[in-house]
């Protein structure tokens, strides 16, 4: 099966301060804010919504197809990318720019000031899926490049290539008219709770009426799981799936994409069942939460499966 995983490919740079940004600024100066923090130090860690679902899915023995930008710093990205056994030969480099990066520095208090650069991401990867056999393909449209975005999903609905669309956080860069127009005809719609409200008021429309142009809503909400969301016969019908806990949560950043690749893993399985799918983007989740970073955590079928087990009775794959 061709796992086509488009979205965004960066580079988490992250700084600790070891004080309280209140304690530098202050509130009757900020028209002219002119501060400066000393860090602890920084730790680059390899990121992009592209490349956390890509890197959970090599982890369940997939091989997904990562479609994306990148700058001229790319290659130790490239190179993790290899060792991780995924395939780099879609990646669009453009030379002009760095790839996409995010400077993150977080205080003891655990206020964050974030600055993303998207470089690379600014451009459009232009893919060519003329040679995608749909009945052989399955994809996920995450938050990158919005043109790209935009011009996948016209594409996988004209050819009928199954999709999953995640806006993320490009939700704000959309109108009703866009918005409505890809998630009609996914076959899933995923979001987090605070994402489902805003898609919900952007796109003038309630969760029925969402229900109604996506096949699937999947709804992710941290510590309390995810729900599955169908319109049937008039109704909706709602199904909870808990999260499976962990003794020590150490960062949630990439839960969410670590969910999403276990996810595709459970709709490639054969017969594919959608609540099993769920649950196995919930064990993976899991064992994201428990480092700092979006691809630091390991796993092994075994410990996958011991996990999956213990917390739903029975094995993963």
């Amino acid at each position: 099966m061709n796992i086509l995983v488009s979205g965004s490919l960066a580079y988490d740079r992250i700084m600790d301060f070891p004080g309280r940004f209140a304690d530098h600024i202050l509130p009757d100066k900020i028209h002219i804010l002119n501060v400066c923090f000393m860090i602890n130090g920084l730790k680059e860690n390899f990121g992009g919504t592209a490349g956390n679902i890509a890197y959970t899915l090599s982890l369940l023995g997939e091989t997904p197809n990562v479609i994306a930008t990148a700058g001229r710093d790319f290659e130790p990205y490239r190179q993790w990318l290899r060792q991780c056994d995924i395939p780099a030969h879609n990646v669009v480099i453009i030379d002009e720019e760095l790839t996409a990066g995010a400077y993150i520095t977080t205080d003891k208090a655990d206020n964050q000031i974030t600055a993303f650069n998207p470089g690379a991401m600014k451009f459009p990867t232009k893919f060519d899926l003329d040679f995608v056999q749909p009945d052989k393909a399955i994809a996920i449209v995450a938050p990158g490049n919005l043109d790209d975005m935009y011009d996948f999903i016209k594409v996988y609905k004209q050819k009928g290539i199954s999709y999953i669309f995640d806006p993320g956080q490009s939700l704000p860069m959309w109108n009703k008219e866009q918005l409505t127009e890809m998630i009609s005809g996914a076959k899933i719609f995923i979001s987090n709770d605070y994402e489902l409200q805003l898609t919900m008021e952007k796109a003038f429309a309630s969760l029925q009426e969402l229900a109604q142009m996506a096949e699937i809503i999947i709804t992710t909400k941290g510590e309390f799981g995810s729900t599955i969301t169908r319109y049937d016969n008039g109704h909706l019908d709602k199904m909870d799936i808990p999260a499976v806990t962990v003794e020590n949560v150490c960062d949630p950043t990439g839960a969410g994409d670590a969910y999403r690749g276990g996810l595709l893993k459970g709709l490639l399985m054969p017969g594919a069942d959608l609540e099993h799918a769920a649950m196995i983007g919930s064990t993976a989740a899991s064992f994201s939460v428990e480092t700092y970073g979006t691809q630091n955590f390991r796993f092994t079928r075994e410990t996958f499966n011991q996990r999956f087990e213990a917390a739903f009775g029975k094995a993963a794959y």
